[in-house]
């Protein structure tokens, strides 16, 4: 089987009200959700193909100050290996690694910065994720210190840098990634200046008509926190908030 190390694989949602969240997602980024053959887990589809999941938030977790948010599962050739590297280069482990029956080995890891991530052995290679509506496009870090956080990954996954942009006096310079120099997948950049949060990762869904979506996003009772704005390129973007709290972005690429 050949791995792809770095890849950003899947994407779990971890709400304190699943009911809700599975109807909010549904009716605004029009997602499907499949039960799991082997277990009490749903998971999101667009049409039939699956690209992530829904749990609750631990009591354990939700002691400890967890909000609701979604986790990207990042692939990697051997859990333990980089659990222990990840640790190593100052990050720590949530979550040792531990096997999914017929799936593979996961860990939940987080960065020196303190922003989590989990990372995925699978036993089958998984599908490339094509770039249309519902799927993710893009995975933006946003911490204390950029330059610390891009050492610890470059590191950890082999990541490469394909770009930067000086982002103004409020976040700095802009840090893009791939998993080679020149397919990006990702940003990162210092938390703005006067944004009282610790370091968080925020994914972007890819949508036809980004008004239609926010406005249906506010609708059913999410927030819009910043956008809809154009980026370098012609693409839209859009930050918004589900009714639960979790933090998720949406993309409209530009027109052809």
């Amino acid at each position: 089987m050949t791995m792809k190390k770095g890849r950003f694989d899947w994407y779990d949602l971890m709400t304190n009200d699943t009911v809700a969240a599975k109807r909010f997602y549904s009716e605004t980024l029009g997602w499907n959700v499949i039960k799991w053959e082997q277990g009490d887990y749903e998971m999101w589809a667009v049409g039939e193909q699956p690209i992530g999941g829904m749990m609750a938030l631990p009591d354990e977790a939700k002691k400890a100050g967890a909000r609701p948010h979604w986790l990207s599962y990042i692939q990697t050739d051997n859990v333990d290996a980089t659990a222990k590297r990840a640790e190593q280069l100052g990050g720590r482990v949530h979550m040792s690694p531990t096997d999914i029956p017929s799936v593979g080995r996961f860990a939940i890891l987080a960065d020196p910065q303190g922003a989590s991530f989990a990372v995925l052995q699978p036993l089958e290679v998984m599908d490339d994720v094509p770039q249309k509506a519902g799927f993710f496009s893009w995975h933006e870090l946003y911490t204390t210190d950029y330059q610390a956080a891009w050492k610890f990954y470059a590191e950890l996954f082999g990541w490469k840098n394909t770009s930067a942009m000086d982002m103004g006096p409020e976040y700095g310079m802009y840090w893009m990634f791939g998993r080679d120099t020149q397919h990006p997948v990702g940003g990162m950049s210092n938390i703005a200046k006067g944004q009282n949060t610790p370091p968080y990762w925020l994914y972007y869904v890819t949508v036809d008509d980004i008004a239609a979506t926010v406005a249906s996003i506010q609708k059913h009772g999410g927030k819009l926190l910043n956008g809809p704005m154009d980026v370098p390129g012609g693409d839209k973007i859009a930050q918004c908030m589900d009714p639960q709290g979790a933090m998720f972005a949406v993309h409209m690429p530009a027109r052809k």
